[in-house]
């Protein structure tokens, strides 16, 4: 986990297997926020795309930056491969630094894809409920980004859908979107892998890309940002924004 700055704090999710940081409720400025949690792959697979996958993520960051709501935005990113790794934890969008995400991603490892699906959704609902009890009104997005099938996890696929499921059950924000992207996406057997596990899971959305080529992934940058957008726009309405598509 990265060193922490005296605005940021650690939590423990139950069950101990996962933790998160984010910024001391006490030091937030708005009333309401949008969670934004983005977790990508960075197993060995995405070897040749890495710098694309971090110009991707900046352009996310930046687009998201002009947003008329972009005050009421918190990002955490995560990568996964062996292991989940914390890039940063849940801060303001105006305390994330395009800089940062230099040479954030190398390539490594295998796809622990369902223990980091579950975690980010876990860690979004945690904080959440945090920020609920201290009367922020709030709703999140989640998106996992992969170009491969589960292999190495802890949990299983159905820990995927029962985080999902708690997410819905229990309140803890106004609404969640949750987007299972797969990138690169080549092999019809992959495709129905990935497919098929949006379904069970019950992902609200899975979004298909064909190849990791710099204009592909500047689709996705637009597509992931103007679906943060619409979701922080439906906080208040009582419920998740409508899909967009790609």
């Amino acid at each position: 986990m990265p060193l922490l700055d005296n605005d940021m704090e650690t939590h423990q999710l139950a069950g101990g297997h996962f933790g998160f940081s984010a910024t001391r409720i006490d030091t937030l400025g708005a009333s309401e926020y949008t969670l934004v949690t983005i977790a990508a792959d960075t197993s060995g697979s995405i070897s040749g795309f890495e710098r694309e996958i971090e110009k991707c993520l900046k352009s996310v960051v930046e687009a998201c930056k002009y947003d008329k709501r972009a005050d009421n935005l918190m990002l955490r990113l995560t990568k996964f491969h062996s292991r989940i790794e914390e890039v940063h934890g849940f801060k303001p969008l105006a305390d994330c630094k395009l800089p940062a995400y230099d040479n954030c991603i190398q390539a490594q490892g295998s796809t622990v894809l369902y223990d980091a699906a579950t975690s980010a959704i876990e860690a979004t609902i945690a904080y959440g409920r945090s920020l609920s009890a201290a009367d922020f009104a709030v709703n999140a997005i989640v998106f996992v980004l992969t170009d491969g099938e589960n292999n190495g996890s802890i949990l299983t696929a159905g820990e995927v859908k029962r985080a999902l499921e708690r997410a819905v059950k229990d309140e803890a924000v106004e609404s969640i979107v949750s987007v299972l992207v797969g990138i690169n996406v080549g092999d019809p057997r992959l495709s129905k892998y990935l497919s098929d596990l949006q379904r069970d899971a019950g992902f609200t959305q899975y979004v298909e890309l064909k190849d990791a080529g710099p204009k592909t992934l500047a689709k996705l940058a637009s597509f992931t940002s103007k679906s943060i957008s619409a979701q922080s726009q439906a906080l208040g309405t009582g419920g998740p924004s409508q899909a967009l598509t790609i």
